[in-house]
Formats: structure tokens, sequence, C-alpha cells
């Protein structure tokens, strides 16, 4: 068998390369186990690629993760001291992961117990019985719970689903199924050649879809484009930020929608460019500006490969809007995005839900996200469930994967691959890094590279080994140059001392 050896080259000044490094290594069954690495005056192997030591890179924000309502029905299932070890091993400054943001929704989200709604009165358009009481007997007290190792943690928001009532089909969802009620008959509305959507068209396999996502695109969108409706709701955020600061809860920023793309029985909401261009620019961005200036309206989430398409309303938006969020499908088209866009900022806003297996593969995907996602421009990442019981089932069908899992037979946890695959980033890239270089996996026959100057000028070089076999790699550093062994699927960070 021809052995394959890669070398990631990085210069930098002489005078910033310490001569130790720290090195972390994971490995299925193994996790964080800690050792010492030096520089040599030599390198392994040749070099693929030299880093000039001129380039600046870019500014990393903010590591994150989603409050959802089974996250909170999970955690409650453990021991009090159980809840405190997982609460502080995910928030804490001094913890493993170390999140500093998180991601809400309004109204629910397909991790809800049930479908609920913040304003179930239909015509309700001056808002008088919006109210957050459901958040506060639930999702809130989850915040609560973070908040008591990181009281600096703020938050962005967008919905899943506006209120049934604002929608063309009068129903949280977009397409029927068996975890729904709607009828079959209503499935009709979404494309105008009279096909319905595939029930297998989200389903995740290996990490991608494989294809054009989505195959079709919705014909119109879901929500009701009438003055009243489109207004009202661009207040709904407002209000909603309102009372959420009232629980000492800040939101900085607001999206309009998760997942336009996604044609969902669970609560979903299906726009058209048109759709999308008309609410951001009438009513979401001058209402937001009007009544929160300080608050971010930033254009996403989207999941889709369609740059033609979504360049529709981003060309309308882009001089509005400081960032574009993207997930799944999306993370094909950052590069073209990035050159279309240089001046806008690109957020991870959440990872690949698997399903439900989380095991070694999971995490070996997740460590390969965070670097293609950040390696390519990201400067914010958020993970989606960080803890859910058994194979992660929601209550329309869907089983996900999670940091953590707790088996319901006997209320043990564990902390899954995925976990140490955002440790191996999150626990060392404090905010503020920059992303030096970067080579993906396909470059590299299976060793997604990536590397970062911390604000205290320390350099974390994260390296996986993604391959059946050992591999060598070398990083060059100043003049000298950090060669490794790495483990058949491993997990690494090195850290300047």
């Amino acid at each position: 068998m021809k052995r394959i050896i890669c070398l990631i080259s990085v210069a930098v000044s002489l005078g910033a390369a310490a001569q130790t490094y720290t090195h972390y290594t994971t490995t299925e069954g193994k996790e964080w186990q800690q050792s010492k690495a030096s520089l040599s005056g030599r390198a392994a192997t040749e070099p693929v690629l030299t880093i000039t030591g001129q380039e600046q890179g870019h500014e990393f924000k903010a590591w994150g993760t989603c409050f959802n309502e089974l996250d909170l029905d999970v955690l409650e299932l453990l021991m009090p001291e159980e809840q405190e070890e997982v609460m502080r091993r995910l928030f804490d400054p001094e913890g493993d992961l170390k999140f500093t943001r998180g991601r809400l929704t309004m109204n629910a989200n397909d991790y809800s117990r049930a479908w609920y709604s913040c304003d179930t009165v239909a015509g309700d358009f001056q808002l008088k019985y919006f109210n957050i009481e459901h958040d506060k007997q639930n999702v809130i007290r989850l915040i609560k719970k973070a908040q008591k190792y990181q009281p600096q943690m703020t938050f962005w928001v967008s919905p899943w689903s506006p209120p049934a009532w604002m929608k063309i089909n009068n129903e949280y969802c977009v397409a029927s199924s068996q975890w729904n009620t709607q009828a079959q008959e209503k499935d009709y509305l979404l494309f105008d050649d009279g096909g319905v959507p595939d029930p297998n068209e989200m389903q995740f396999v290996e990490g991608q879809r494989g294809r054009l996502f989505p195959r079709k695109l919705a014909s119109q969108t879901y929500f009701i484009q009438d003055q009243r409706y489109l207004q009202s709701y661009a207040n709904m955020f407002c209000k909603f930020i309102d009372l959420y600061r009232e629980e000492n809860i800040p939101i900085d920023m607001v999206m309009y929608q998760n997942e336009a793309y996604s044609y969902t029985p669970y609560p979903g909401c299906a726009w058209t460019a048109e759709g999308t261009l008309r609410f951001n620019r009438d009513y979401l961005i001058p209402t937001i500006r009007k009544n929160h200036p300080s608050v971010e309206v930033n254009i996403g989430t989207l999941n889709t490969n369609r740059l033609d398409y979504v360049s529709q309303f981003i060309d309308g938006l882009k001089d509005e809007v400081k960032a574009i969020g993207l997930q799944w499908e999306g993370r094909y088209i950052i590069d073209s995005l990035r050159q279309r866009y240089p001046d806008l900022r690109f957020i991870s806003t959440e990872s690949e839900c698997g399903n439900g297996q989380m095991n070694w593969r999971a995490g070996e995907h997740t460590f390969y996200l965070l670097s293609d996602y950040i390696g390519r421009g990201c400067d914010e990442y958020y993970i989606w469930n960080f803890i859910l019981c058994d194979q992660g089932r929601s209550p329309w069908g869907w089983k996900q994967n999670a940091l953590i899992q707790v088996k319901s037979s006997n209320l043990t946890h564990r902390y899954t691959p995925e976990f140490y695959a955002v440790k191996h980033f999150s626990n060392l890239v404090t905010p503020g890094s920059r992303m030096q270089g970067y080579v993906p996996r396909e470059q590299t026959q299976g060793l997604p590279i990536i590397v970062f100057q911390r604000p205290d000028s320390k350099y974390v070089v994260i390296v996986g080994n993604q391959t059946d076999e050992q591999r060598k790699a070398t990083v060059k550093i100043g003049k000298k140059y950090l060669n490794m062994t790495l483990p058949a699927h491993s997990m690494h960070t090195f850290i300047s001392k």
C-alpha cells in the first residue's frame, strides 16, 4: 500500500514561536489525553502548504449552543449534582466547552415537546395576547441554569414557525405526515405544479443529502403576504426581545427564519426569495432598527446550496445586514458567498443533527464541520442539542445526536465523541483568536488541519486523522517544525506554551 504523507507549513515570526507545546489527543474510548510536544529543527516531510505569516486571517468570535425544551427534560432526569456537572462543563469559563452564546427560538421548534406559540389568538395584530409564559416555565429555566456558570452569556433568536394563524395553511408545519394533523390536501400549496414534498428529502445521509437542496423550491411564501401580518410579525420580534430582557436574557441578533428551505412535518415556514426580501427589507429591519437599534438583523438561516436563488434577496439586503447565517447545504456555497459579499460576516448557525447513533463516526463528522465552517470563514459556531436521551428522538420522529447522552433505562449519562470534537476547538480557541490557516481533508487525504493564533499570541494547531491508518504531518512554526504522528481515527489539539 502506498504511504501517504501530508504536511502543513505555517511560517510565523521567529520570536513568536514557543519551543514546547501541550498536546491533547482523543481516540475512541480514550479522550483528552495530555502529553508534551517539542519543535524540531528538521521537518519530517516536505511542506505542501506555506503561510507566510503576513496573513491576518479572520477573527473568531464565539462558541455557542441552542436551548431547547427536550434538553431541559433530559437534563432534569439526572441527579442535581450531575446536572451541575453537565452545565459547568458546558458553560463555565474554566469548564470544557466554554460556551458564551445561545441560540433561541420564538415559538416552538422541532425539539420542543409539542407545538406552542407566543400568540394563539388569530387576528391579534396588536399583540395584546403575546406572551412568553410557556418559555418561563420551560426553556428559560434551562437558560438560567447556563447563566449560573456564564452570567455574561448573550443570545440571538430565530423562529421555526410563525403562529399558525399567520400562515396560508393555518398550520405550524409545512408538510403533512403521520407526526402532525395537517390534511394532505394542503400539501399542494407548496409547489405550483401540483407536486408534494418528498418525506425522505431531509433525511440525514453521511453528513450530506448528496444533491441540490431542495430539489424543488417553494412557489409561494407560507407566511401571509398582507401588510397587517407582516408588520405584526416584525413587532413580535421586538416584543420577544423586550420580554426576554425582563428575564435578564439579552438578545443582540435576530434572523427571520430557521431553514426556509426545509419543507417540514415539524414547525417550519417556506419562504420565496421575494417574500424573504420583502419581509426583511420593508418590515423586520426597519422595525428592529427603530425599537432596538443595538440589535442586529442578519440574514439566515440558509440551508440551501442554490447560490443563484439566495443571491436574489442577499443582493437586496447586503447593505442592511452584517452577517449571513448558514447550516447544512449552506456550507457548500460559503466560498462563493464570501467572494460575492466580501464585506459580510459568516456564521455557522447550527451543527448537523446526525441520526441518533452518537458514535465515533458522528464525532468525526462534527470535528470536520468545525474545521470546514471556521476554516472557510465563519466566525461563530453553534451546536444544536447538547443533551438528549437514548437515540434523541423528537416528537416528530427524527432521531438526532447530542453532546451528552442519557440512558433512560438507568439514568446514567456519557459525554459523546461529539462533545470531545467540540472540546478540541472551544476549550483552547478563545474568542478573539484569528484563524491563520486551513487545509480541508479533501486536500490532505483525510487530515483536516486548522491553525489559530490567540489574543495572548499562543498558537493552536488542530488536526484530525479521519483515516484507517496512522499518519504523519508537520506544521512549520517560525524556522522550526512540529512533527506529528497521528493514530488512525484521532483528534488532536496542540497549544504553544
